[in-house]
């Protein structure tokens, strides 16, 4: 009889294999099958998710009663009913391109946080499934508001028009095709080619026009108000023409506060600091701010403009009046804003910045060099490839999170991705030689020139 053979022997192996089982199990099944514990987890976020009747949102689980499991670690007690109860639930889809837009995730910018002692979040409206952009809460809320008050009607060959930079037109555009809309969009010839390019593979009519004061009936928006008004007269069909009016109507704020506000809050628990957004509409960070402020009495936290050079909106915050030196005739390079930033940005006071202009405590003003040194920071060190109005918030982000005490939460947006602004911004960066540069810059301040701000 060979040893192997021996009862005591085989018991001792016995022993000792059931000993490196329960080893295995006490250390964590999880870590030795991490595709398992995966699978586990996206089925039990999932599940959160419907319990708490929201896609996409990071639930809080403060004041939550949790049991420790020796194989996936903590896990809520009323788990195993959420799972049983929707084991035949797990089909989940959204109702049309519509269905991908909100509920973007808060990503915590490390960098910037590490920098300034504070936590900076962005809100990535990027990941907004339609446009790409903050814009597509804005372009849904504007056709609901018109289909609900019988302005526009799917199927009847109706054309929404409107005068945009880009982002709001792309929007539109790809929302109209989905519900039974055209589009036609006028824009200035100097926005990134790239935008109008994408316009018209949407499907969309695009005018590019010269650059002009609003005062004129040249400028852009008031092109497209009267193209929407000539409608009727060059379209026999039946079809009517809507002009979104982005700008002055309440449906764009409106979007903002039900939406981007709400989820804000719901992802930080109600728990921030300071807000910092751009404005060119000024649809966002007015609805933001209201929601904020008026629905959930968050009056401590500041709402801060962040402006790019040439924009009057800075001044108008800090001094109460639009006009600065900059401004004089003949010292500007073009008729509208003198900045490379498209999207923020404006020299007028629209319906939506108005409906929350009391509400924005403070401005910072961000020069087109600083913008494209942060956006090459960005890529650097976090690996967010940003177009231009993203990286005036971040700038305005660290300039308010070093004004604020350590330890403070500061929340921005992401606006779009920098695809869309190669031809411009992007070339900007690249003329500039920062792209050249084999060395990452590592003193941020000294990057956007802010070294008097460093605690």
């Amino acid at each position: 009889m060979s040893i192997s053979d021996h009862p005591r022997v085989y018991g001792t192996v016995a022993l000792t294999a059931a000993f490196a089982a329960g080893i295995l199990v006490t250390l964590g099944f999880k870590d030795c099958y991490p595709e398992l514990e995966n699978r586990y987890q996206r089925r039990r976020n999932r599940n959160l998710s419907r319990s708490n009747g929201d896609f996409g949102v990071v639930v809080s689980t403060a004041n939550r009663k949790h049991r420790e499991s020796l194989i996936f670690g903590p896990v809520r007690l009323e788990d195993h009913e959420e799972v049983t109860s929707n084991i035949n639930s797990s089909f989940d889809w959204v109702e049309g391109i519509e269905g991908c837009i909100g509920n973007t995730p808060l990503v915590h910018i490390r960098s910037l946080s590490e920098a300034t002692g504070c936590m900076i979040l962005a809100k990535a409206e990027f990941l907004n499934g339609a446009g790409g952009s903050p814009k597509d809460r804005v372009a849904l809320n504007m056709i609901q508001d018109a289909e609900e008050r019988g302005l526009l009607v799917p199927g009847r060959g109706d054309t929404i028009y409107e005068g945009t930079a880009g982002s709001t037109g792309i929007s539109l555009a790809t929302l109209a095709r989905a519900k039974g809309y055209k589009c036609h969009i006028c824009m200035p010839s100097d926005m990134a080619i790239e935008k109008s390019q994408l316009l018209h593979h949407l499907g969309a009519t695009v005018e590019r026009v010269n650059p002009a004061p609003i005062t004129s009936p040249e400028h852009f928006v008031n092109l497209a108000r009267r193209r929407a008004r000539e409608h009727e007269a060059t379209h026999a069909d039946g079809s009517v023409g809507f002009f979104a009016d982005q700008f002055e109507s309440p449906a764009n704020y409106q979007a903002h506060v039900k939406t981007t506000g709400p989820e804000i809050y719901r992802q930080t628990d109600g728990q921030l600091d300071a807000f910092v957004a751009g404005a060119g509409t000024g649809g966002t960070i007015a609805g933001v701010a209201k929601y904020l402020k008026e629905e959930k009495n968050l009056w401590e936290a500041r709402v801060v403009l962040a402006d790019p050079q040439g924009s009057g909106l800075f001044n108008k915050i800090r001094h109460g009046v639009m006009y600065s030196s900059t401004e004089r005739e003949g010292t500007r390079r073009r008729q509208q804003v003198d900045t490379m930033v498209e999207g923020i940005g404006i020299n007028r006071i629209t319906e939506n910045f108005e409906s929350g202009r009391v509400l924005i405590d403070d401005a910072v003003r961000v020069t087109d060099e600083q913008a494209c040194r942060m956006a090459r920071w960005l890529v650097e060190h976090d690996g967010i490839f940003c177009g231009s109005s993203t990286a005036v918030n971040c700038v305005a982000a660290v300039v308010t999170a070093m004004k604020l005490p350590k330890g403070s939460r500061v929340v921005t947006l992401l606006c779009d991705s920098g695809n869309r602004h190669l031809s411009k911004f992007w070339k900007k960066i690249g003329d500039m030689g920062l792209e050249n540069d084999t060395h990452a810059p590592e003193d941020l301040f000294a990057e956007l020139g802010l070294e008097d701000l460093k605690r």
